[in-house]
């Protein structure tokens, strides 16, 4: 691996000289993955302190030392050269961007934020530039793509750490990119990995409560997402029909370009939505056109989503009617509303893991289905109760029958997981055996549920979506809930006297 740039240009002030500091090979945080040459830097972290590696990442040929003021008289003896700054998290976004050549100012960069919508958006932004001309980059929940190069997210991280981002978007200058569209979590803003990402665009989509066990309170989650619009170069695409928009417009860097469903002031609206099945079709009427429009993914929410990307399209002063071309094109994306099977009982993935989305998933399904809708979810070990009862109430209201099960317990027991969710379900009137029962593994689950659907009903299995891997206590293992879902459905209807 060679360096694109120099990482010590990326040193903060107070790291004083560099005449010591030799070149790298590549920047690590992570000392199993160091090699000679590389720089190791020591980053304090939730579960574990990179300080306590160093010796680990120096014996493996790390040839310098990123380290926080305070602790470097521990690690002078190592025998590699110390840089010391105050935040080594924060200097690793420097860092990352200096050693790969600071592409984002090469590229016009698109960061779509949200609670929901931000993986669906990214994807119909990267189709309706790619439609309008443009060469471009995405880095999403699911995927990278740099130029004609595709690579699957298995990190689990929507937003990877700096030093991957870094690397991706230098990948896409080497490409040919001049666009580049990276899904910006809360996460990722709050931790500093796209601290030194210039963006040009910044698009909101829908503002709700989620990972509330790291940033502790709904304030603090909604002021990390706004650190993506505080230093945009061009124009913030915002959801006009958001309780939170008046807050994002207010501190937006740059002008604002609105758009919404419901409110009629908004810069961009759709109307005479007419659903067909696997998508809409409508009206978009901009500050300067109106252009009838589809997008073939279903549900209301991603009439909103293709309007947020017809926003950033147009704040990029390009071809909206192009654009509109590559949003009617994009059928969807992994794990979002994917169907298994439409006849003779509908199966869906989806990745919604918040009440919020299981919600409007289920709202969406109802309408498609005039029998029964079957959901099988969990909850995620190591996160906020506020998923799980919110998950159950968005059940209790929109499902028949639920089969309550496992995602990604870690390591918290997956039957007190499901106990939460049953004990919120019945706190809102939904009885154990009539509206929901516990299957405590996944496969399971998914084979049950499978059984109990007749012709007519839909079975939706919830918040995994397109992740490759299931986490328990004993750690990570393979897994596709669609393939699980084609697995239980050969099962039941090897026999064709088994067909409702």
């Amino acid at each position: 691996m060679s360096a694109r740039g120099d990482w010590r240009t990326g040193l903060p002030p107070e790291a004083g000289g560099r005449a010591d500091l030799p070149p790298v090979n590549a920047v690590r945080l992570d000392s199993r993955a160091v090699q000679p040459g590389d720089l190791f830097v020591c980053i304090p972290g939730q579960r574990f302190d990179g300080h306590d590696f160093a010796r680990a990442a120096v014996a493996a040929g790390a040839a310098a030392l990123v380290v926080e003021r305070g602790r470097e008289e521990a690690l002078t003896g190592l025998g590699a050269p110390i840089a010391i700054v105050a935040d080594s998290r924060r200097a690793l976004s420097s860092i990352a961007a200096a050693h790969e050549g600071n592409p984002s100012q090469r590229l016009t960069v698109v960061g779509v934020t949200g609670t929901n919508g931000k993986t669906t958006t990214s994807l119909l932004i990267h189709a309706a530039l790619e439609a309008a001309g443009e060469e471009v980059g995405l880095i999403n929940t699911v995927e990278a793509r740099s130029g004609l190069r595709r690579s699957m997210n298995d990190s689990r991280m929507s937003t990877p750490e700096a030093t991957e981002i870094q690397r991706l978007l230098a990948d896409m200058v080497d490409a040919g990119c001049e666009y580049a569209v990276v899904e910006a979590t809360s996460h990722g803003l709050a931790l500093g990995r796209l601290a030194d990402v210039a963006f040009d665009v910044g698009v909101l989509t829908q503002l709700g409560e989620d990972h509330l066990d790291f940033h502790g309170s709904v304030e603090a989650y909604h002021a990390a997402k706004l650190r993506l619009f505080e230093g945009l170069g061009r124009a913030a695409v915002l959801n006009a029909d958001d309780a939170g928009y008046a807050r994002f417009a207010e501190a937006s860097s740059a002008p604002v370009l609105s758009y919404g469903l419901d409110d009629p002031k908004a810069d961009l609206t759709a109307r005479q939505i007419d659903n067909v099945g696997d998508g809409s079709t409508f009206e978009l009427v901009t500050p300067d056109a109106s252009l009838h429009a589809q997008v073939r993914i279903p549900g209301l929410f991603n009439v909103a989503n293709a309007l947020a990307a017809f926003g950033a399209v147009i704040a990029l002063d390009l071809d909206p009617y192009m654009a509109s071309v590559g949003i009617s094109q994009t059928p969807g994306v992994p794990g979002r509303l994917e169907r298994v099977l439409t006849s003779p009982i509908g199966v869906v993935v989806d990745y919604a893991h918040t009440g919020d989305a299981l919600a409007n998933v289920l709202q969406l399904l109802r309408s498609l289905t005039d029998g029964r809708l079957i959901a099988v979810f969990g909850a995620a070990g190591e996160r906020p109760s506020e998923r799980r009862t919110g998950m159950a109430a968005a059940a209790a209201e929109h499902a028949d029958y639920a089969v309550l099960t496992e995602e990604d317990s870690r390591s918290e027991p997956t039957d007190e997981i499901i106990d939460e969710i049953a004990r919120a379900m019945m706190a809102v009137g939904a009885e154990e055996g009539r509206r929901f029962e516990r299957v405590p593994d996944r496969a399971s689950a998914i084979a049950r549920a499978i059984s109990l659907a007749e012709q007519g009903d839909v079975v939706l299995i919830a918040g995994k979506g397109h992740e490759p891997t299931i986490e328990r206590a004993d750690g990570s293992h393979p897994w596709d809930d669609a393939e699980s879902a084609r697995a239980a459905l050969r099962e039941r209807f090897a026999d064709p006297d088994d067909w409702p």
